[in-house]
């Protein structure tokens, strides 16, 4: 079984632990998610299965999407429910339309202040780990984008909201920057990951729903194959030679022969090298060219 699983992640897991369970249900040895998901968050955590872990560095994943439920009036050392409150404020002077506007004002491009309590690794430690140990470390700023957040409910001191945001960005963080903002303090009660690039809730399932396919024979069902996983990147449909000459390590030529772009594509495009549907390697354009204006290609992953 090689492709991707898009697991809804139930609270209280850690995203090693979902992995764990679906080695054991599938019977695979090789398997990875693409991104950590908090252990008190739900929804959307792409697993890879056997070759599709080749293919998890490929990823579009540039654009996550959650629904989240942010309390005023506390800030904890966590930035969410499972942390010890380090700061207390009035949030009953605040009115709906003041809290909408900060939330609003984090819309666009800007910095964020990775949480100590993340996976993030300073000198080859995690950051919770140092965290549980009572040390804070300074962290580098990191450049995030808020491309869309929309209110969905609001009963004072508890919002809801839906955010759409760039790949490492810390929807905890930005909880907890809206209450020092507002002055109050604030962290997340609930976080759902409801998108993961082109993963999303519709395709997910849960453990047990996983285990009760596995038990009927259709696990496959709902694999999402490498190529389709990589649909985003430019393909060249392949000869069966070709097919041979990749597998001994040799680049076809590319001249001309794109699929999926009408644009002239430079140095550094990295595309799909496909044999009726399936994904055999993923491939770079070099800067060189040869005589007759071919670009040529490098190979970076082969699939079996």
């Amino acid at each position: 079984m090689d492709g991707f699983l898009v697991i809804d992640k139930p609270a209280g897991l850690t995203s090693h632990d979902i992995v764990a369970r679906v080695r054991r249900i599938l019977g695979q040895k090789k398997a990875g998610h693409t991104g950590t998901l908090d252990p008190f968050a739900t929804g959307v955590l792409p697993v890879a299965v056997g070759e599709g872990t080749k293919a998890i560095p490929f990823l579009d994943e540039a654009v996550k999407e959650y629904r989240a439920t942010m309390v005023l009036g506390a800030a904890t050392d966590t930035q969410d429910c499972t942390g010890r409150v380090e700061r207390e404020g009035d949030w009953t002077r605040l009115s709906p339309e003041t809290v909408r506007e900060v939330l609003s004002s984090f819309l666009g491009k800007g910095t964020q202040i990775p949480p100590m309590y993340s996976a993030i690794k300073q000198g080859g430690v995690p950051l919770y780990r140092l965290a549980r140990k009572g040390c804070e470390v300074e962290r580098e700023p990191r450049e995030i984008e808020i491309h869309s957040v929309t209110v969905d409910h609001m009963d004072l001191p508890r919002v809801e909201f839906t955010v759409s945001c760039s790949r490492g960005t810390y929807v905890r963080t930005l909880a907890h920057d809206v209450g020092e903002r507002l002055g109050c303090g604030a962290h997340l009660t609930q976080l759902r990951r409801t998108r993961s690039g082109t993963f999303d809730l519709s395709r997910a399932v849960t453990l047990d729903e996983l285990a009760s396919l596995q038990e009927k024979g259709a696990a496959g069902s709902i694999i999402v194959s490498p190529n389709d996983a990589l649909g985003h990147l430019p393909q060249i449909e392949l000869t069966e030679d070709e097919v041979r000459k990749v597998y001994c390590g040799i680049s076809p030529g590319c001249h001309g022969r794109y699929v999926g772009t009408d644009a002239s594509l430079g140095a550094g495009v990295r595309i799909r090298l496909v044999r009726e549907g399936k994904l055999l390697a993923v491939a770079e354009i070099g800067s060189a060219e040869s005589g007759d204006g071919n670009k040529n290609l490098r190979l970076i992953r082969v699939f079996n």
